[in-house]
C-alpha cells in the first residue's frame, strides 16, 4: 500500500477500542453473564460514550471512572442483571482490559524507528496507568495523556491540542489513530493526519472529515508512517 501520510513525527493513539479491547471485561465474565455478555458489553460501551458527550455538552464533567460506573449501572438494569459482586468484578476488569494482539509488536516497530508514541484518551490518569501496565505497553509509550488535563471529553479540539502541546509537534506532523469513527473525524477536523482502525466494519461517518486511511487492525500501521 502506498502511504497516504507525509512527514509523520509522532503517532498518537486512542486507548479504548483502539489499543485495548473494551469488550474483554464483559466477555471474561461469560460464565456469569451467559448469552447476555455481548449485549451487555455493547450497551455499556455505547452508554459510556454517550455520557462523555452529554457531560461535555452540559458542562458537567465527571472523570471517566465515574462515567464508566454510571454507564455500567444503566446497562445492568437495562439487561435485568442485579449482582453487586458481578458489578464489582466488571469494574475491576475494565481497569485491566486485554490489548489487541498486534498492539505491542506495532508499538515496538515504531519505537525501533525512533517514532514518538503517545496515548490520548478519555480515561482518567489512574485508569490509563493501570491499563497500560497490565497490557505491558507502558514502556513503549512516550506519553500517556488524559482529557482530565483539559476537563472535557473528545472530540473537543482542546483535547487534541493537548497532544500538540505535550509532544511539542505540529498537528500536521502527527498521525492520530482511533477505532472510533467519530473520534477519527474529530481528529481530522482538528488537523491531524488520521488512521481509522475500523475493527468491526462500520460504515463511514457522515461528518465530512475523512481519515487518510482505513485499517482493519494496527498490524500495518508502522510501515505506513515510518
Amino acid at each position: 500500500m502506498t502511504s497516504p501520510f507525509t512527514d509523520i513525527k509522532a503517532c498518537v493513539f486512542d486507548a479504548y477500542g483502539t489499543l485495548l479491547d473494551v469488550n474483554s471485561a464483559a466477555l471474561r465474565c461469560k460464565d456469569e453473564l451467559g448469552d447476555k455478555a455481548e449485549p451487555l458489553a455493547e450497551t455499556w460501551r455505547n452508554k459510556q460514550l454517550q455520557y462523555t458527550w452529554l457531560r461535555s455538552l452540559m458542562q458537567r464533567h465527571e472523570d471517566f471512572r465515574e462515567v464508566t460506573e454510571s454507564s455500567l449501572d444503566f446497562s445492568l438494569e437495562a439487561h435485568e442483571i442485579s449482582d453487586d459482586a458481578l458489578r464489582t468484578r466488571l469494574l475491576e476488569l475494565f481497569e485491566v482490559l486485554t490489548p489487541y494482539p498486534e498492539v505491542a509488536p506495532m508499538l515496538e516497530d515504531l519505537k525501533k524507528a525512533g517514532m514518538a508514541t503517545a496515548i490520548l484518551s478519555n480515561g482518567s490518569p489512574q485508569m490509563l496507568e493501570n491499563a497500560t501496565t497490565s497490557a505491558a505497553i507502558d514502556g513503549l509509550l512516550d506519553h500517556v495523556l488524559s482529557i482530565e488535563d483539559v476537563g472535557v471529553y473528545k472530540p473537543d479540539p482542546k483535547v487534541y491540542q493537548l497532544a500538540v502541546d505535550r509532544l511539542k509537534t505540529p498537528k500536521e506532523n502527527i498521525c492520530f489513530v482511533s477505532s472510533n469513527g467519530w473520534d477519527a473525524a474529530g481528529a481530522a477536523a482538528f488537523g491531524f493526519q488520521v488512521a481509522w482502525c475500523n475493527r468491526t466494519g462500520q460504515p463511514s461517518e457522515r461528518l465530512n472529515f475523512p481519515p487518510k486511511v482505513v485499517l482493519t487492525d494496527l498490524s500495518g500501521l508502522a510501515e505506513l508512517v515510518i
